[in-house]
């Protein structure tokens, strides 16, 4: 097994739970601030409900983290693929690697600016990183 490619998944969920933290450490604060309590919230609420609430740049930091549960969940199960089947190296590393430092910087970005069409080719340069080590992955399993 290549276990090199494993790393940047590593790195990926490292990063994810510190989007979270970020998170929570806006969204808490800006939520008593504006009124809104845990204690009240009615069954069945949803970070969403607070839309309109807090301010559009607190939310981004949850947006963001909704991301990182989508499409990176892709990225792990082709990085475990491609270490399985003894193609965790070269090119696929670096895609690997590639992937993983275009969406912090994606998630840097959305969290703080969040200009569209920047993130918009951020999240395109990192899905065509991950495109290629699907189908690589695709390819060293059919051999």
């Amino acid at each position: 097994m290549e276990i090199a490619i494993l790393a940047p998944a590593a790195v990926l969920v490292l990063w994810s739970l510190i989007m979270l933290f970020w998170m929570a450490g806006t969204r808490f604060p800006a939520m008593a601030k504006s009124g809104a309590d845990l204690a009240n919230a009615k069954p069945g609420g949803r970070g969403g409900d607070l839309e309109g609430v807090i301010p559009d740049k607190v939310n981004w930091k949850s947006h963001n983290y909704t991301h990182l549960m989508e499409q990176p969940t892709l990225f792990y199960a082709t990085v475990v693929i491609l270490a399985l089947a003894g193609a965790g190296h070269g090119m696929n590393l670096y895609l690997a690697w590639a992937y993983v430092i275009i969406r912090i910087i994606h998630s840097i970005w959305q969290a703080t600016v969040n200009l569209v069409k920047v993130r918009f080719l951020l999240f395109i340069a990192s899905t065509v990183c991950l495109f290629i080590m699907a189908i690589n992955a695709l390819w060293v399993t059919l051999l």
